[in-house]
Parts: structure tokens; sequence; C-alpha cells
């Protein structure tokens, strides 16, 4: 089964996620097949860059995002 879920980068204190789309046995920060956006907690002006069109794309083909996803994805308006 594939996921759409967070990937963490960053150092301590100063996180930053990428929004990717891997399978669901894969570790978190390990081997994904696509990245569609970026959510970074800690900038007040953009903190969710997301690549709408992917993430409809994905979300057709029946990937699940995450609970944490979903709120994000929903707060920048993309329809998932």
């Amino acid at each position: 089964m594939v996921r759409m879920r967070l990937m963490r980068g960053g150092t301590k204190r100063k996180p930053f996620y990428k929004i990717v789309v891997a399978d669901i046995n894969s570790p978190r920060d390990g081997k994904f097949i696509e990245m569609v956006g970026r959510y970074h907690p800690l900038n007040k002006q953009e903190p969710v860059v997301v690549n709408d069109e992917r993430v409809k794309y994905w979300i057709s083909n029946g990937v699940q995002p995450t609970k944490i996803v979903h709120d994000i994805l929903k707060k920048k308006g993309v329809k998932a």
C-alpha cells in the first residue's frame, strides 16, 4: 500500500518536512516514490508549498494521506 506522508529533515529544534508519496513499509526517512511538497513550520510567510496537480493525481489513484498530511493539505486548500 502507498501513503502520502511527511519525511523529516533539518536539525534539532529546526525541523522541516517533505511531503512524499512512499510505500507503507519503507522507513520514515527512507526511500520514496515522489516528493509532492514541503512543510516548513518555522517559516511564517509560506510554511506549505505543494504541487497541487501531483497531489490530486496521486489521490485519484488511491493514495491515502496520513492525518497530519490531510490536515496540511486541507489548510492549504488542496481538495484531498
